[in-house]
């Protein structure tokens, strides 16, 4: 979500995976892709420059989060060990009904 400013100041969080089209007549007035507008205050530049950072945002951390796990070090036995520790899978228990 991108904060974005409406004519009378009040601030509100705006989708921007939903926005059709930005027109300037000349107030920046959004269209969402269900026909709902918005007139801001920003301009049509900074509202892209909103959503390219949105975007930006989103691709950095989507970069972190696939970032692989430590390999374990061959010459150290206990980093190893423990990183064998936390990654066994115990099986959830049940009991019979």
């Amino acid at each position: 979500m991108i904060l974005v400013t409406r004519l009378n100041g009040s601030v509100f969080a705006l989708n921007p995976d939903l926005v059709e089209r930005a027109d300037c007549t000349p107030d920046t007035v959004v269209t969402l892709v269900d026909g709902t507008k918005y007139i801001l205050s920003e301009s049509v530049p900074e509202f892209i420059d909103l959503i390219m950072g949105y975007r930006a945002s989103l691709i950095a951390k989507a970069q972190r989060l696939e970032s692989a796990p430590p390999e374990p070090d061959d010459e150290d036995p206990e980093t190893t060990a423990a990183m064998e520790k936390t990654a066994k899978v115990l099986p959830l228990h049940r009991k019979d009904r």
